[in-house]
Parts: C-alpha cells; sequence; structure tokens
C-alpha cells in the first residue's frame, strides 16, 4: 500500500482567508472567535463553517506549522481511564524521551467530535506528530490534518485507508478467530458481547469479525446472541442474565472488550455454574486479573506496548525525513487458551 509523503511546506492560511468564505470582514471573524456571545448565532454558524472549509487554526500558530513546529507528539485516547492504554503509553513515551521528543496526551472521550477538538488543541500548539487511537475520523479533522501536513500514524485498528500510517492489529481477524476456535471446539450458541458501537471502528470490526465466523462455521446469526453493553466488570455479570434468560441452550460468550469477561466468570461463580462445563467464557484482551480468575480466562493477547513503539518511530521518522515502507505495519495477536473455554 502506498501512503502519502508528508508535505514540509503548506500554504498559510489565514483570517482572511476565512472572510473571505464567510463573507464578512476579517475584523468579525476575529470577534466571532474570540467574543462568539457578541455575534449572532448565523454569524458565528458561517464563521465556523468557513473556518472548517479552509482549515483555519487561531494565530496560536500564526506563523507557518510546517517551520515552527515543536519537538512535543500529541497522542489521543478514547479514555485516560482505561488502563489498557498504559502499555502502548509507555511504548510511545520510552521512544520519544530516548529521541528528545516530548508527550502530550488528550482523551477524545470515545467521540469523534472530541478527537476533532484535540486534534484543533494539538495543532494549535505546534506539534511535530500526531498518534490517533481512532480509525475514524471526522470530515473536517481529515481536511485539517491534510492541510497542515503533520505526520499521523493511527493505532487502535488496521485500516485499508490509512491518512498516514498505521500500526496495529485487525480487530476483524481477532474477533473472528476467537470465534473460530469457540465453534470448533463444539460450541453451537455463542454469545457475543461488544462495546459500544457509536463512533467506535474497533468495536463495529469485532462484532464484523464474530458475524464473519458464525456464518462461516454454519450456525445461525441470531441476534438475541448479541449484546451492546458499556465496559466493566457489572457489565460482564449483566450479559449473563439477559443472555441465559433469552437463550437457553447458550454455551459460550465472546466478551469483546477488557473486564466484562471477569464480571461473567463471577456471576457464574454466584449462580454455581461451572465454567466451561455450563458455559464457557472468552475475552479480548490479556489484563492481568484474566489469568488470576478461577478458572483463568481464555483471551485475545494484544502487542500493544509494540504497537506504541513502533508507532513513535515511525512518526519520527516521517519527521526526519526518512522514506517509510510500507505504511502499513500490522503486528498481529495472539490466542492465549486458558481454562475458561
Amino acid at each position: 500500500m502506498n501512503g502519502r509523503q508528508v508535505s514540509s511546506s503548506r500554504a498559510r492560511v489565514c483570517i482572511q482567508d476565512v472572510a473571505r468564505h464567510a463573507g464578512v470582514s476579517a475584523m468579525t471573524v476575529s470577534r466571532a472567535l474570540r467574543q462568539p456571545e457578541k455575534v449572532s448565532e448565523n454569524l458565528r454558524r458561517r464563521v465556523a463553517e468557513a473556518v472548517d472549509r479552509v482549515g483555519y487554526l487561531p494565530n496560536r500558530i500564526a506563523a507557518s506549522l510546517s517551520s515552527s513546529r515543536s519537538n512535543v507528539v500529541g497522542l489521543i485516547l478514547p479514555s485516560l481511564r482505561n488502563s489498557l492504554f498504559a502499555d502502548t503509553i509507555q511504548g510511545i513515551s520510552d521512544v520519544l524521551h530516548g529521541a528528545g521528543h516530548h508527550l502530550m496526551i488528550a482523551d477524545s472521550g470515545y467521540g469523534l467530535a472530541g478527537e476533532e477538538a484535540a486534534i484543533r488543541a494539538f495543532l494549535q500548539q505546534r506539534v511535530c506528530g500526531l498518534l490517533l487511537h481512532n480509525t475514524w475520523h471526522t470530515d473536517a479533522a481529515r481536511r485539517l490534518i491534510e492541510r497542515v501536513g503533520v505526520p499521523v500514524a493511527e493505532i487502535g485498528d488496521l485500516t485499508p485507508e490509512p491518512i498516514d500510517i498505521t500500526v496495529s492489529y485487525s480487530n476483524f481477524e481477532a474477533a473472528r478467530t476467537m470465534t473460530l476456535l469457540l465453534a470448533r471446539r463444539g460450541y453451537r450458541h455463542i454469545g457475543f458481547v461488544t462495546l459500544p458501537l457509536k463512533d467506535n471502528a474497533r468495536s463495529v470490526e469485532r462484532q464484523r469479525g464474530y458475524l464473519s465466523a458464525v456464518a462461516e462455521c454454519g450456525l445461525a446469526a441470531d441476534p438475541t446472541l448479541i449484546l451492546e453493553l458499556p465496559s466493566g466488570i457489572g457489565s460482564g455479570a449483566k450479559a449473563i442474565d439477559r443472555l441465559s434468560e433469552v437463550n437457553p441452550g447458550l454455551d459460550a460468550i465472546f466478551f469483546a472488550g477488557d473486564v466484562l469477561a471477569v464480571g461473567a466468570i463471577l456471576e457464574c461463580r454466584r449462580r454455581g455454574w461451572a465454567v466451561p462445563g455450563r458455559i464457557a467464557i472468552a475475552s479480548f484482551d490479556d489484563v492481568d486479573l484474566l489469568s488470576f480468575t478461577d478458572p483463568p480466562v481464555t483471551t485475545v493477547r494484544i502487542p500493544r506496548y509494540d504497537i506504541g513503539r513502533l508507532s513513535a518511530e515511525a512518526i519520527l521518522d516521517r519527521v526526519s525525513g526518512r522514506a517509510l515502507k510500507p505504511v502499513t505495519f500490522d503486528l498481529a495477536f495472539q490466542i492465549i487458551e486458558r481454562g475458561s473455554a
């Protein structure tokens, strides 16, 4: 796959460009941006649309971005509370620190609008590169990145159309492989519990992988076997309750999100259900807790530290002007087989 080479120089976008597109004066644009309460809602909307269209960034970086970048790399994650990202952050930090660069981290709140706002904020701080956990982005965010020409690495999933660099694994293949493992062990009524799908390409791809494996094995695609829940131990317990009530023949569940499986194991113990005798449990992400449950949980292990390390190295290669091929790095995944399935 051939990716773009990031341009070292881009035409400067100034407030006059915004004014021309909005059909107002530069002073009016400045007022709308600095004191929005003093202009009409219609004018604020016109200016905002013009800002988005031309890719204008406020005057904290009024100089040409390409010639005044810092030695800071910006990382945008879905959440700062999720410990799953710790290894990735460490891998990034180790590389950047060793090269004399610094890391700034922002939280998108699992939303594309939040990511776009963080991208704008980082670019206003003249970051020399962006690391994005998302692979879905707003059109405005893509246009802004393209106009500025900053190196970008997407790290949450493999994507067929990367902005610049992708360093990740296939969520689709990971979920497909785990579901096939359960089916080939004789489980025929396999439930699937996913984290929320909205604005989350990873969850969408995991569900797609599950459905692909179900079809491949000739199993019925039963929508009552699929459940969408927020992260957390309590959600795992709730999944056991909901899925078993609707599907008495339920014999396995694949939890496509961190500690959901822990809650399921605890709920099964409360009910006196043998795992995997009564029901098999499999998970996504090999958090430490999964190896200490009774029984320990079969799961998908992701090379999160290596994703962080290689993505940071790729950004630094781009910053230094060294050629980088390929633009997509597939670091794969492992299935860790334990007693729960």
